[in-house]
């Protein structure tokens, strides 16, 4: 992720094709102190540029747009997706997808004050803990299991998946199930020694024994275990330059 937090007020980001939906959101987070609305987007094929133009730490992101949705606006963004995204929709239907998709929350239209004060608190807790990471990363996750507190040591993971609301991590055969989203544990395993591959992945680059390309154009990275995952054309430029690859 490219996107840096900044210091300060959180700059924030609003797009939705609804105007009252957008003067809604301006208002409650115009209530926070700490937050600093620095545009409004009515339309999914403008908000890439806008997102880039602005670099956002928090962005309020519709999903069902004409012509471009919140999910088509994340790939066109590709490495450029602010740190925090809460997706805004009167659909339910879509939760599971946005979460897969690194989405920090899901505000289901219509929303009361206090489901908004909860989802702009996790996003001002997400965006603490990513200021954190970038001066210390994580050597070892928390992990309560059946009753018990396991500790993983991050170097032992081999990658972590996006599964549903949980986050499951693969050390060789033993998978652990965390309550955490994937970019916040992108944000504590550190840019050092993991990638992410997907939306729903990311990998111990240590762990990669090669990259493969698929019948089908696209590519997998093969694992020392011998487990292959699929990379997204969003992710793709990214990894091969931490693999070295021009």
């Amino acid at each position: 992720m490219t996107a840096e937090i900044h210091a300060g007020k959180i700059r924030t980001v609003i797009v939705d094709d609804e105007p009252l939906a957008r003067t809604n959101l301006s208002l409650l987070l115009r209530l926070d102190p700490e937050v600093e609305v620095v545009s409004e987007c009515g339309s999914g094929v403008d908000a890439p540029d806008e997102i880039r133009r602005n670099k956002p730490d928090l962005l309020f992101l519709d999903v069902q747009m004409p012509e471009c949705d919140g999910f088509d606006v994340l790939e066109l963004l590709g490495n450029d997706v602010p740190p925090a995204v809460v997706f805004v929709t009167a659909y339910d239907q879509y939760a599971l997808r946005a979460f897969e998709a690194g989405a920090l929350d899901y505000l289901l239209k219509p929303f009361d004050d206090a489901r908004f004060r909860r989802a702009l608190e996790r996003a001002k807790a997400t965006l603490a803990s990513f200021m954190q990471s970038r001066h210390r990363v994580a050597e070892r996750l928390m992990v309560k299991e059946s009753g018990q507190v396991t500790f993983v040591k991050v170097a032992e993971i081999d990658w972590v998946e996006a599964a549903n609301y949980y986050a499951c991590l693969h050390e060789g055969a033993r998978i652990h199930v965390l309550r955490r989203s994937l970019s916040e544990l992108e944000a504590e395993l550190g840019p050092g020694k993991f990638c992410r591959i997907h939306r729903a992945a990311i990998v111990n680059l240590d762990r990669i024994r090669g990259l493969e390309a698929t019948t089908d154009g696209e590519y997998e990275v093969v694992l020392d275990t011998g487990a292959r995952l699929r990379v997204s054309r969003r992710f793709r430029r990214r990894l091969q330059s931490r693999l070295g690859m021009r």
